[in-house]
């Protein structure tokens, strides 16, 4: 579909009337939405009335994050949006072309109106008031909504090749440091050929980096990375000996270090074997390594593949009670070279979303990837599920192009 892209409507258009939109095409059910790129169902078709396009008002509210309350006593119809400490209030009343915005009246192209249960208004209220950019596309009947910044929780990721962009530490709310793993012999360790500890760079210093990362309010987590290629989770999970010394290793590295979380990434569980003594062994680790890490401070999360992925390995339902939130890792698909698949992705979401609610879910989106004008859409599915926030791998693969399109969608720290 071609995208005319985050284009703010002529004044023709923001004043309520999509002139260019026939009204005949448009109301037989030709007009499509698009929010951050990617489709979004509506109940009702948009339709055109008087040249003013008409959209169900609730199925975009709630999308961008706007509580919706009807009364149907007084037939209106209350938005409410909090941003920045400060909370729009928006009262639409069925027939009237009169809305109330925080007691004031503001008049409307249209009058709200009621069809199939659906209260449809005029299209440019939304950038009007709640800051949503709109662009029409002609050929393809298909209005694009590109959302307004969100406030949301962001981690990022950071390697051995992240150096150069350790500027960006202090706009994260948390960054994970992938500084050690569990090696081939199911064992934690800090060295290897890379998940290890760093050397010093001069006067800065793995540790100096950290703790400059809490003294800007940033939190800094230790991540702990393995696969099981040579079965060494596996061996781990099922040794309670070597478990019990890995998770002590783990919290024991974490709070010497000054470190205020852990995030641990272990991946390839359940592509063979019993899928349900995986998923049984896995809860036990992730349990004993949760009352350990919260016994001393510190917080877990746990990065997880997809639930559409190839790796069945994992309950979510379980450890989203056990961590503290839980990283959708929405790039493990098997996929050719390219940006990630929305439909994937979205897929991924409500797939999460069936076992664990949404402030315990962070969307985590590879940058290696992404293309830049493509990483908005995964943030977009975010911010329309209202998950807790998105996690980015990794620092090193920003750029300053990238940098500035998330910056768009998002109001970092």
């Amino acid at each position: 579909m071609k995208i005319i892209g985050k284009i703010i409507l002529s004044s023709a258009i923001l004043a309520g009337s999509f002139a260019a939109i026939p009204s005949a095409e448009a109301a037989s059910g030709k007009v499509g939405i698009m929010l951050d790129g990617y489709p979004l169902a509506f109940p009702v078709q948009p339709t055109v009335m008087k040249g003013t396009t008409m959209v169900p008002f609730r199925a975009i509210s709630e999308a961008l994050g706007i509580a919706v309350v009807w009364n149907p006593k007084e037939q209106t119809i209350t938005a409410t949006k909090a941003s920045n400490g400060e909370t729009k209030k928006v009262v639409l009343t069925i027939g009237s072309k009169n809305a109330l915005v925080d007691g004031k009246s503001v008049p409307l192209a249209n009058a709200p109106q009621t069809i199939q249960n659906s209260t449809m208004i005029p299209l440019s209220f939304f950038s009007q008031q709640f800051g949503a950019e709109v662009a029409w596309d002609q050929p393809t009947q298909t209005v694009s909504i590109t959302s307004p910044q969100k406030e949301m929780y962001t981690m990022g990721f950071y390697a051995l090749s992240s150096f150069d962009e350790r500027a960006y530490i202090p706009s994260f709310n948390s960054v994970a440091f992938g500084w050690s793993r569990i090696d081939a012999n199911g064992q934690f360790t800090v060295e290897g050929k890379e998940y290890k500890w760093p050397q010093a760079a001069g006067d800065i210093t793995p540790e100096s980096i950290i703790q400059d990362a809490a003294q800007q309010g940033t939190a800094p987590y230790l991540m702990v990375y393995s696969v099981d290629s040579n079965h060494e989770l596996t061996k781990n999970l099922e040794d309670p000996a070597l478990q019990a010394n890995t998770i002590s290793q783990i919290v024991k590295t974490a709070s010497e270090k000054g470190f205020k979380g852990i995030a641990l990434d272990l991946e390839g569980l359940g592509l063979t074997g019993d899928k349900n003594k995986v998923k049984s062994d896995y809860n036990g680790f992730i349990k004993n390594l949760s009352g350990k890490a919260h016994q001393a401070g510190l917080k877990l999360t746990v990065v997880l593949h997809p639930l559409n992925s190839s790796y069945s390995g994992y309950d979510y339902k379980t450890l989203a009670n056990l961590a503290d939130d839980l990283v959708i890792m929405a790039y493990a698909f098997e996929q050719e070279k390219g940006p990630e698949p929305l439909n994937k992705v979205d897929e991924a979401i409500r797939l999460a979303l069936n076992e664990t609610s949404k402030d315990k879910l962070i969307l985590g989106i590879s940058l290696g990837s992404e293309k830049d004008t493509t990483v908005n859409s995964k943030i977009g599915l975010a911010k329309r599920y209202d998950l807790k926030g998105v996690a980015f791998w990794r620092l090193g693969l920003f750029g300053k192009p990238a940098w500035s399109q998330i910056n768009q969608s998002l109001e970092m720290k």
